[in-house]
């Protein structure tokens, strides 16, 4: 009789076992091997759109400073995954948590940045994902328009308004209008006012 307990038990433990390895699994999916708390998961009103600072999620801000620390988690606990090093760069918050905003960069990259290192404005990277390419920027937002620029891949302007085909970007000392689809810093057909 002792055998037969002691086999039940062992199954018991065993079932425990599988149980938080699933549930492991689950939480770890998404964020690549880390952990995240699903207080942090759950931190977007699915409702609305609206994160907990009542801004939408997701949205496009820019890095406020030339050092940008990204973590691991939403607090300086935390393990740092890179550092950015290009105030103004945009990225993406795609999650809210207290202060921290989990973002995701051109590459796809995410992790968390504590909310005073971003910025309300609107940048825009040129074709963040073709190296060595060069693209016009416009005098008006039309294909056959003179070109008033060539902006190289990886440069960045600050955009002005966008028409939802259009963007009207401030590059060096230049002004002019590029095709938003060869933009990452805002999304397609979305319309923004100056």
């Amino acid at each position: 009789m002792g055998r037969r307990r002691l086999g039940s038990i062992f199954l018991a433990v065993a079932c425990v076992v599988m149980l938080a390895a699933a549930a492991y699994s689950l939480f770890t999916q998404r964020s690549g091997g880390e952990v995240k708390a699903a207080s942090a998961d759950a931190a977007v009103d699915d409702n609305k759109g609206l994160g907990p600072s009542g801004l939408p999620v997701p949205r496009f801000v820019s890095l406020k400073t030339d050092i940008v620390n990204v973590r691991r988690g939403p607090s300086s606990d935390h393990e740092v995954a890179w550092v950015f090093r290009r105030k103004g760069l945009p990225v993406e918050i795609i999650a809210e948590y207290e202060h921290w905003r989990r973002i995701r960069d051109s590459e796809g990259e995410e992790g968390w940045v504590y909310q005073s290192l971003l910025a309300g404005e609107r940048t825009a990277i040129v074709e963040p994902w073709k190296k060595g390419r060069s693209v016009a920027l416009r005098r008006k937002p039309e294909a056959s328009s003179p070109a008033v620029a060539l902006l190289k891949s990886g440069v960045i302007g600050q955009v002005e308004k966008c028409t939802g085909q259009w963007c009207q970007l401030a590059v060096n000392g230049y002004e002019g209008w590029i095709d938003q689809a060869l933009l990452f810093g805002v999304y397609p057909g979305e319309r923004l006012d100056d």
